[in-house]
């Protein structure tokens, strides 16, 4: 029996278990967030959910499918804890992050419920690492309310449009602003650095767009500082979908596909910048 299927010792019961051919898989997307220390865990029938937040401005999800993994039991309607990103991370990797080529880490994932650690099982060549980590209350998260009915404007764009964006824009400015109009310049971003404003506009009918739904023209600046955690997932997917809604505040959706060509999803909202002002726009 491989190692990821065996089942827990008798009499244990988990609130969670899970498990992974491969834990790449998920240390790669949880490498995607971790801007912050801490994050908190959300797992569901749906799958795992792990969320990062800074300074209530900006809130990160990589969104794990129950489909990814090999096993995905929860035994609660949900099951959240608190835990240390950093630590999880360095025990997902505990056998290095470059396998040998054939060879991957296999992972079991184990959480008995409140107060107690999460256990992993990882095993490679026959080498089995235990790990137990701490486990917290989780904090109460940021709700952003971000439904598909109150969504102002959105485009999807393949990634590597927004990858040149950031290499060619001044991320010596403050700011990136975005704009996105019904009308020209369709969608454009603007940063003010110290070599003077530049702008880079991509037409709706652009090569890079896959869609274009904008119903009112929308001007909003965000912090760089919050913005470049997000480069960490833009550089692991294909295709980004680009959100605003009526307040001003920013999705940017990821869609990451793995090694074995499973789809994953990580999330970032953004809030905009309260300090400038509509003269400035």
């Amino acid at each position: 029996m491989p190692f990821s299927a065996q089942p827990p010792a008798s009499g244990e019961r988990y609130a969670l278990s899970a498990s992974l051919d491969n834990a790449r898989h998920l240390s790669s997307l949880l490498r995607a967030v971790h801007f912050q220390d801490y994050a908190t865990c959300l797992a569901t029938a749906s799958g795992l959910r792990v969320t990062v937040e800074d300074a209530k401005c900006i809130q990160a999800n990589a969104f794990i499918q129950a489909e990814i993994f090999q096993e995905f039991s929860v035994q609660e309607e949900s099951v959240m804890f608190r835990i240390s990103l950093s630590v999880l991370l360095d025990c997902l990797t505990i056998f290095g992050t470059s396998s040998l080529p054939g060879t991957s880490t296999a992972l079991r994932m184990c959480y008995q419920g409140y107060g107690y650690p999460l256990m992993l099982f990882l095993e490679e060549g026959g080498v089995v690492t235990v790990c137990k980590i701490n486990t917290q209350e989780p904090d109460e998260l940021l709700d952003f309310d971000f439904c598909s009915t109150k969504v102002v404007n959105k485009i999807i764009l393949q990634s590597e449009g927004l990858r040149e964006a950031f290499a060619e824009l001044d991320m010596t400015s403050e700011v990136l602003q975005i704009t996105m109009s019904p009308d020209k310049p369709y969608f454009r971003l603007s940063t003010f650095g110290n070599a003077g404003s530049a702008h880079l506009d991509y037409p709706r009918d652009s090569d890079l767009m896959e869609a274009f739904h904008c119903n009112q023209t929308q001007t909003n600046r965000y912090k760089i500082s919050l913005l470049k955690p997000s480069t960490k997932a833009l550089a692991l997917s294909c295709k980004v979908s680009i959100r605003t809604d009526a307040q001003g505040f920013l999705s940017l959706q990821y869609m990451i596909r793995n090694e074995d060509g499973q789809i994953c999803f990580v999330e970032y909202y953004c809030c905009p910048d309260e300090n400038i002002t509509e003269a400035e726009l």
